[in-house]
């Protein structure tokens, strides 16, 4: 019955021209979907698998794509790089990107060389982007409990206005954000997940946190780290412990994952990335949409993958 369902709401989606699960979003290789809605309009923060060397996800800049209804999305180009940050490597790697939006301001979080998390701003959300600090956010050299690898960004603002900030590898980490976005408001702190099988050892915390709100319960996915699922927990703070409630995506033939969910309308869909082009594979992924389901107790439902056609 929950794949019959899935099936349908995947149907229903298509025939209103919204999403083709399994299709790219642009012919140009791209990974860690950063999706928002902002101004009336999509817009998705990517990092830019296209100009990396093929063997390394070493590229030096981001990329942007915007869309109005999710299927058809233009390339707005590569809008920031990590000179903006004149602190940084003019050689350091750009990862998995991260935005937020507050205060009529857009701010985005940089993951720069494995080993710091900057922070731009921009009056729009294309910018153009400024650092917002001269230094970084979070600096492993610098900051306790930064973990091992301070990556992956992903902020989350809940009704009271508070924001929280989730980033690392092997350890997920959350510290809260002053209202200003740009500063830390109190120490860095594990995020814990409990209930985890024992049973299967590779269901482990590796990377890609992500949190998002749903019905009152806050769900906190992840990957399971290289390759990994995308598995997730539920919780009644922000902060957990998170209880583990199941697969959302199950191993691609790819050796990372990353993702993002997304509400609006009553819709949710669950972005990521996969092998999809030609010529793709684990540094040259490629970014697609797969409408999302809850079950009525609030569990998610599997999302199946499509294979490139």
């Amino acid at each position: 019955m929950k794949r019959m369902a899935l099936l349908a709401c995947m149907g229903l989606l298509m025939a209103n021209g919204e999403v083709e699960p399994g299709k790219p979003i642009s012919p140009r290789f791209a990974g860690d979907p950063s999706p928002h809605w902002f101004d009336d309009r999509w817009y998705l923060y990517a990092t830019d698998d296209a100009s990396n060397s093929g063997r390394y996800w070493d590229s030096t800049s981001w990329r942007l794509y915007s869309s109005t209804d999710m299927k058809s999305w233009q390339d707005d180009g590569a809008f920031l790089d990590v000179t903006t940050f004149q602190w940084a490597r003019p050689d350091a790697k750009a990862w998995a990107p991260e935005v937020a939006q507050r205060n009529g301001r857009y701010y985005f979080y940089a993951p720069i060389g494995g080993d710091r998390i900057g922070v731009a701003v921009a009056d729009r959300p294309q910018g153009p982007y400024r650092d917002a600090r001269g230094d970084a956010l979070i600096d492993k050299a610098r900051d306790a409990n930064a973990g091992a690898e301070p990556i992956d960004p992903a902020v989350f603002i809940d009704t009271d206005g508070q924001a929280y900030l989730y980033f690392g590898t092997r350890v997920p980490k959350v510290v809260r954000l002053k209202p200003d976005m740009i500063h830390v408001d109190g120490p860095i702190m594990d995020v814990v997940v409990t209930g985890l099988p024992a049973s299967d050892p590779k269901k482990k915390y590796g990377e890609a946190p992500y949190l998002h709100a749903h019905d009152g319960r806050y769900y906190f996915c992840f990957s399971t780290g290289w390759p990994g699922q995308i598995i997730y927990g539920t919780a009644a703070s922000p902060l957990g412990p998170f209880a583990y409630g199941g697969v959302i995506l199950d191993y691609l033939p790819i050796s990372t994952n990353h993702q993002a969910i997304v509400e609006r309308g009553g819709k949710s869909w669950l972005f990521y990335h996969d092998r999809l082009l030609p010529g793709g594979g684990d540094h040259r992924r490629s970014i697609t949409i797969a409408p999302l389901t809850y079950a009525k107790d609030g569990a998610i439902l599997p999302v199946e993958r499509h294979a490139p056609k």
